[in-house]
This record gives C-alpha cells, sequence and structure tokens, in this order.
C-alpha cells in the first residue's frame, strides 16, 4: 500500500453522461464529436471523445496523417473500412479496437450509416489532419 505522504494525484476526477458530455466542433464534417472531458482532467495529457457519424462517410477521407503522439479508437456501433500505407486494410466492427500511431499515414475507405467510436488520442491539443499523396 502507498505511503499518503508521498503520493501525488495528477489531474482530477471527471464524470460525464449523455446528457452532460457538450457536443462540440471536431475535424471532420460528417461526424459529430461529444467531448468527456478528459482534456481538461488530465492536464491536457490525453483527449477523450465519442464521434457518432451524422450521414456516413460517403466518399474516402482521402490519405492522411494525423499530428498527435497516438490514436485509439473502439467501436461501439457500426463498422469502419481503413488502410494503411502498409498496404494492411481492416474492417473495425462493434466491439473492435485499433491504435494508430501518430504520423501513419491512412484513408477511411468506408463507413456504416449508424457508426460510432470512442477515439483517444494523445496529446489533448494536438490532433490535426494532414492530407497526402498516396503512398502506392
Amino acid at each position: 500500500m502507498a505511503n499518503a505522504a508521498t503520493r501525488t494525484v495528477k489531474g482530477k476526477l471527471v464524470y460525464t453522461d449523455l446528457n452532460s458530455a457538450p457536443v462540440v466542433q471536431g475535424r471532420r464534417a460528417f461526424f459529430a464529436y461529444r467531448d468527456l472531458g478528459v482534456a481538461d482532467a488530465s492536464e491536457g495529457m490525453l483527449k477523450v471523445q465519442v464521434q457518432q457519424t451524422k450521414k456516413g462517410l460517403g466518399e474516402p477521407t482521402g490519405w492522411h496523417y494525423h499530428t498527435c503522439d497516438g490514436q485509439f479508437v473502439y467501436v461501439l456501433k457500426g463498422w469502419v473500412d481503413l488502410e494503411f500505407e502498409t498496404g494492411e486494410k481492416l474492417r473495425l466492427d462493434e466491439g473492435h479496437s485499433c491504435y494508430i500511431p501518430g504520423g501513419l499515414i491512412h484513408n477511411e475507405t468506408g463507413m456504416s450509416l449508424d457508426f460510432e467510436v470512442l477515439e483517444v488520442h494523445l496529446p489533448a491539443d494536438r490532433m490535426g489532419t494532414v492530407p497526402v499523396d498516396a503512398p502506392f
């Protein structure tokens, strides 16, 4: 058991529910983003949000990478098709997860109309999207 005199707590406890987590502006127009309040609570170490499609993908996002240290996604509902600069193609279905290292070039090529995903990225303030030419 840790000595209470030497224990350090970083950040603060945060709690949200469907009614208290605000919908915020995000990277893609076809998603609604619900912020779960973790960026502030973790002092910017990571951001956690639920993304829900408004109308499905329509067309591939195009090849791109993100300017973060890493992105973790867990599919809550529906599916998404991804392809990576490595040549690997994945379909993530409900209950599937994927960690995408920052800088890894990828493309979302398809998505169900009911797609919903929990996304975690770090750090909280660095999740830019940089479009690039197809890697092959």
